[in-house]
């Protein structure tokens, strides 16, 4: 059986995913996950992730900061509490639309082993390699 965890993002290592956007992951398998992936993105002003898709369902809340969230060719405005949820296939993608203060979202994919494939080369990666050990920083202040 697993045990269950209470996981502080502020103790927690960060992966510098470039472009101005840093993820801190939560629930991962590394802690017992077998269902589910979640976790924080920060991202600096202006800064988004390119255009992708998943293989599973995703939902993203926006914790902090003003948002852009393009999905499906459609773009929607959002504020902190605003939620998306985006089922598997969908193209999709997230900004920053503050030019100084950082924006954050709380992640959450319906697999362990979620993908991310990026429309511009459609290069598919598991969203776990974006964790990866090379990738991850010290949680702040340490």
């Amino acid at each position: 059986m697993a045990t269950p965890a209470v996981l502080r993002p502020a103790e927690r290592p960060m992966a510098d995913r470039g472009g101005g956007a840093r993820t801190i992951p939560l629930v991962t398998p590394g802690i017992g996950s077998t269902q589910l992936l979640n976790g924080i993105t920060i991202f600096d002003p202006g800064a988004a992730i390119g255009q992708h898709f998943h293989d599973c369902e995703e939902s993203v809340m926006v914790l902090e900061g003003d948002a852009v969230a393009v999905l499906d060719g459609v773009e929607h405005r959002l504020g902190t509490g605003h939620t998306t949820w985006i089922p598997s296939g969908v193209p999709h993608f997230f900004r920053n639309a503050s030019a100084d203060a950082p924006m954050r979202i709380f992640w959450t994919y319906a697999s362990v082993t979620a993908t991310r494939t990026l429309v511009a080369t459609g290069e598919t990666r598991p969203v776990a390699a974006e964790h990866a050990p090379d990738k991850i920083m010290p949680p702040p202040g340490r």
